[in-house]
């Protein structure tokens, strides 16, 4: 009974925060908001290899939320790429730090386009998490999704440190907000979830 009520707890869905309570938070952080801009906020949950985190995008006067991962998927995260241990985001504000570009050559996505810092987590244990290793550079850290054509359940090599959605259509409708801002560049926001 106490694992199955864990486990619903875990897989509860996290809170979406209007538009006037993600300001408010960007105030207190002393973040600057922009007419267009793309957030994600990174479940307290933090379930292994899930989709549960929130990624978004405002325009002017509103916020749209989609379901998604800021966390590397259980296969990178127990076989590194690197031996200082698999990217993270780490939580801030990165100004101006992606562009419309292709994720592997591929499709339309977020391409990262300056240097971003990165948690390492190298021990192997599956779950993506804050280290006292960091890193700033180039590392590929892009927003893009995760199957074409159909809803992804589990990150599993779909992430090794990117923003992740994992329902096409919704994928879509936020690159296509991306393309139709305007803007050159983007800034994006990597909030802890404060609701």
């Amino acid at each position: 009974w106490r694992m199955e009520k864990a486990s619903r707890k875990n897989t509860k869905e996290m809170k979406q925060p209007t538009i006037e309570q993600l300001h408010h938070r960007f105030i207190e952080l002393g973040y600057k908001w922009f007419p267009f801009h793309v957030v994600a906020i990174r479940s307290k949950a933090n379930v292994p290899n899930k989709f549960d985190d929130l990624i978004g995008f405002v325009a002017n006067d509103t916020v749209t939320w989609h379901s998604g991962t800021t966390n590397a998927g259980t296969y990178h995260l127990n076989n590194p790429s690197r031996v200082e241990g698999t990217a993270m985001l780490k939580e801030g504000q990165y100004i101006d730090a992606w562009q419309l570009g292709k994720h592997k050559g591929v499709y339309d996505a977020l391409t990262q386009a300056k240097s971003v810092t990165v948690y390492r987590d190298g021990d192997k244990d599956s779950i993506s998490e804050v280290t006292n290793v960091t890193e700033n550079g180039y590392f590929g850290i892009n927003w893009h999704r995760a199957n074409e054509n159909a809803i992804s359940q589990n990150v599993d090599k779909w992430s090794a440190g990117c923003m992740v959605q994992n329902d096409p259509k919704q994928y879509d409708t936020f690159i296509k907000a991306c393309s139709e801002s305007g803007n050159i560049y983007f800034t994006g926001t990597i909030l802890n979830e404060w609701l």
